[in-house]
């Protein structure tokens, strides 16, 4: 099998290894295959790829779609992220918790993120280009987040008290995390706040 998968204690993510084949040249290695991947239970369709390039200390996120919500399929092109997935499903066991893994361009892992997420990453790296598969389409009126920082998420983003992540202005603004609203359904559809 070209694919070693992972499950996570929250239900529906997986850290996917895939297997490398290297040799004096370098390597080559199967990013992603439909058949492996529905043997394993993960059937979705991905109809865009995105790639991003940032420095270390770069933090982007946390980021959801809510009328259009994306399954996202996570992996550093280069260099190495902390990666953030935060259960938003209200009648999930575990509404509420993040899991995070380290991806990391030697390993080649990846981490999918279903719909019904918040999702953001941290540049561990001097330098990481960050490439994902989306299940839906970008929809810039559709964005929504969850402030990176909350409390009550209490995600150990890998640095200490003193580091101050570099953020964009909308990163900044994003809104606490709220235990009472609703979010999305099981399936990652949007319910609503």
């Amino acid at each position: 099998m070209p694919f070693e998968f992972k499950k996570s204690p929250i239900e529906g993510l997986y850290e996917i290894f895939p297997k490398v084949f290297g040799d004096s040249r370098g390597y080559f290695f199967e990013v992603y295959n439909e058949e492996e991947f529905k043997k394993a239970g993960l059937s979705m369709e991905f109809v865009q790829d995105n790639q991003s390039a940032s420095t270390k200390g770069v933090l982007r996120g946390l980021h959801f779609q809510t009328l259009h919500p994306q399954g996202k399929l996570v992996r550093a092109v280069s260099g190495k992220v902390y990666d953030v997935a935060v259960d938003l499903r209200k009648d999930s066991k575990t509404f509420g918790k993040y899991y995070g893994v380290v991806l990391d361009s030697e390993q080649q892992n990846q981490f999918y993120i279903p719909k019904g997420f918040a999702h953001g990453f941290y540049v561990l790296s001097d330098t990481a280009v960050f490439a994902y598969k989306c299940t839906d389409f970008y929809h810039p009126e559709d964005e929504d987040g969850i402030m990176w920082n909350d409390e009550s998420l209490g995600i150990d983003w890998t640095f200490d008290a003193e580091t101050i992540p570099n953020l964009s202005k909308k990163d900044m603004e994003h809104p606490a995390f709220c235990h009472d609203k609703a979010y999305f359904d099981i399936n990652g559809k949007w319910i609503g706040y």
